[in-house]
């Protein structure tokens, strides 16, 4: 599976952006993608993630409410819609997918649960 991300850049607090991350390959075996970020200086950490089939979606508790998860089956696309934005959200963003497995229940807040990663978008909000 390779995952492509964008439509990260520069927002004022407050504002929105609407990341994507295109997948090509393997999809049909795909379990859950997930967002996860990483701001200089700190360890990576979740954000949100989404089931490749039934939906089900998962928010770090710092980005419900403001941010939402949603995919396109069709396009084999997943969007991150981030809204009022805060300078604490500034880090890059990756997108990463979990294939299905028969000796793992996926856990989509794990990052060590994903198989593949994208390139990574950066993020910046400023005050």
């Amino acid at each position: 599976v390779q995952l492509q991300a964008s439509g990260g850049g520069l927002v004022q607090a407050g504002g929105s952006l609407r990341l994507s991350c295109a997948a090509s390959g393997r999809t049909f075996s795909t379990d859950a993608m997930g967002w996860f970020r990483q701001a200089p200086g700190k360890e990576r950490e979740f954000v949100a993630a989404i089931r490749w089939s039934g939906a089900s979606t998962y928010y770090a508790d710092s980005v419900r409410g403001r941010f939402t998860i949603s995919r396109d089956n069709a396009k084999n696309t997943v969007y991150l819609q981030m809204n009022s934005l805060k300078p604490e959200d500034t880090a890059v963003y990756y997108c990463a997918a979990a294939l299905q497995s028969r000796i793992r229940t996926v856990r989509p807040s794990v990052g060590d649960d994903y198989d593949y990663w994208g390139q990574g978008t950066q993020v910046t909000v400023s005050s």
